[in-house]
């Protein structure tokens, strides 16, 4: 199974007043297991950064005017994410910008129902819990002290790994199969399973010095000590 774990950055919150994509990072994972294989690309968002998005990301007009326009990436982002899940923190947010994006170059549009969001997946797991990207990496203990700013890439990169924790850790994949009702061992019917005594018992492990040194011990407690009555 091929999931992209996938993050943007933008000029701000709504595509309809103008605001764009200026970063998108993407992370390829086969069988929840990362590849190695990423997608990196600053946009050229043909506008200038509102302070408070710089203040977030950092990317800034001068660092982003020569970057390409989106018409120019969009096909090899299509190619790379092909027909795999996407799986996006908030995805309704990156959706809703990718699908502008792809909207404004006549490109057909990603389908909802390929994000698989992973706020909604926390929120249900920890019910009134924060959720965010940092608040779940302190509760996996992700490192995640090189993300000073937002940052596309590492977002993703850090996400697949809080991703992996939220479907049941590194191995999801791993389960121990029930066969269904275990017979007992030995026996030719069917039932739940229970131990059979054994045949021989085990030899005592206790040493005739050391009996002999909790006797001693024993004595050494009263008249009627709670070990005599066991």
């Amino acid at each position: 199974m091929r999931e992209i774990v996938l993050d943007t950055e933008t000029t701000g919150f709504e595509p309809e007043e103008g605001d764009r994509i200026v970063e998108i990072g993407a992370v390829e994972l086969i069988g929840h297991v990362p590849t190695g294989r990423t997608y990196h690309q600053y946009i050229n968002p043909q506008r200038a950064m509102p302070q408070g998005a710089f203040e977030v990301h950092g990317l800034g007009d001068d660092f982003l005017r020569d970057k390409p326009l989106f018409k120019d990436i969009a096909q090899a982002f299509v190619d790379f994410v092909g027909d795999a899940k996407l799986v996006i923190h908030n995805a309704a947010f990156d959706m809703k910008f990718l699908n502008a994006e792809l909207g404004w170059v006549n490109r057909p549009l990603l389908p909802m129902d390929q994000a698989l969001d992973t706020l909604a997946i926390a929120r249900k797991r920890f019910p009134g819990s924060p959720a965010s990207l940092d608040a779940l990496c302190r509760r996996f203990g992700i490192d995640n002290s090189s993300r000073t700013l937002h940052g596309a890439l590492l977002d993703s990169e850090i996400l697949a790994e809080v991703y992996l924790e939220l479907i049941g850790g590194r191995q999801p994949d791993l389960v121990l199969a029930n066969d269904g009702p275990k017979k007992s061992a030995g026996d030719g019917d069917g039932g739940e399973w229970r131990a059979r005594p054994r045949d021989v018992a085990l030899p005592p492990r206790v040493t005739p010095q050391e009996q002999a040194a909790h006797a001693a011990f024993i004595d050494t407690l009263g008249d009627d000590p709670l070990w005599k009555k066991l």
